[in-house]
């Protein structure tokens, strides 16, 4: 199992590259970040830096969308650090959240977000694509390699997923969604003559080592908070209680109501009071260094390859450093 982490681009951003840095020297094979133009500084500029100070590090977003910029700016930018770093990027992609709502607009259609991901994919790795009715190709590509994963949580987007992408990112640590979603995700590639062992699946959530697991529960409860908005989504798009969407996935956000997203992706977040303990524990890992190998492994079992540490809490290298003296080695990476 691959391990990466997940960090908002908050200033300053040296501190985001020591951070990946110190995860690097733990064993961590990615590095990821927010992207959300308006809430945190510009990713692509600090990836930059990440892969200057980094020797074998991975980096990309969790995750860009196709609204906030032009799709061959997008693939220009992955494979110019690309050309630069040699091959070092993954492009973490959805319908948008934060980066959306925050500027007055709606997360980008699964039509729009299907054809991006052909579109980037082929122009950052050379190839001719067609973008607003023209064909075009960025002539001095060579040998570029651009994965790209998608994050899902519905049925038309795990289709997706499966569908079109290199990698599925699901961003909650449960394991029976994530059995749920695994299959889906597989099932639709397997449908479309795809290989459904080749798609990479990468687990993302908050992970919080230490014994005190009410002080670990407060961190992370943004989290609950977070998927709660795209839970949401499905919710009025499918109903509450429709058969398309497993219950242990939408039935917390009955208490649901309203989100700023000033406070998004942060410890402390009062708009997610409404997150049960229940949920905290089913979505994050939480406890001894034990307890998050036990987890890890069962997630594993499930076919997980990676495992994302969101890591906005009070313990950030402290978790880093426990991941990598104890639950790296365990799993084997």
């Amino acid at each position: 199992m691959d391990f990466g982490l997940v960090l908002q681009t908050d200033p300053p951003a040296s501190q985001v590259v020591g951070l990946m840095r110190r995860a690097e020297r733990n064993g961590f094979r990615y590095g990821w970040t927010f992207d959300s133009a308006v809430l945190w500084q510009e990713p692509f500029v600090i990836y930059s830096q990440i892969l200057e100070h980094t020797t074998k590090l991975h980096v990309g977003p969790m995750v860009t969308n196709p609204g906030t910029r032009t799709w061959e700016v997008t693939a220009s930018t992955f494979a110019t650090l690309n050309d630069m770093y040699g091959n070092r990027t993954v492009c973490g992609i959805g319908r948008g959240d934060s980066a959306m709502r925050v500027a007055g607009r709606r997360p980008n259609t699964l039509a729009r977000l299907g054809e991006a991901i052909d579109v980037i994919r082929d122009l950052a790795e050379g190839r001719e694509a067609t973008v607003d009715g023209n064909a075009i190709r960025i002539p001095w590509i060579k040998n570029g390699r651009l994965p790209v994963w998608m994050a899902a949580y519905g049925p038309k987007a795990l289709a997706l997923a499966g569908q079109k992408a290199d990698g599925f990112i699901l961003q909650l640590a449960d394991p029976f969604l994530t059995e749920w979603m695994v299959k889906a995700v597989r099932q639709a590639a397997a449908d479309a003559g795809r290989d459904p062992d080749a798609l990479t699946i990468c687990v993302a959530a908050p992970a919080y080592v230490g014994d005190d697991l009410a002080h670990a529960r407060d961190q992370c409860r943004w989290f609950g908070g977070m998927v709660g908005n795209h839970v949401a989504d499905l919710v009025e798009k499918y109903g509450e209680h429709s058969s398309m969407v497993p219950e242990e996935l939408t039935a917390y956000i009955k208490d649901r109501h309203g989100y700023d997203y000033s406070h998004h992706g942060r410890a402390g977040n009062p708009d997610t009071a409404f997150v049960p303990d229940e949920i905290v524990d089913r979505f994050c890992l939480l406890g001894p260094a034990e307890a998050h190998i036990a987890k890890l492994r069962h997630l594993k079992d499930l076919g997980v390859d990676q495992f994302a540490v969101y890591n906005m809490h009070d313990n950030r290298e402290g978790t880093i450093d426990a991941y990598g003296s104890e639950i790296i080695p365990a799993l084997g990476a």
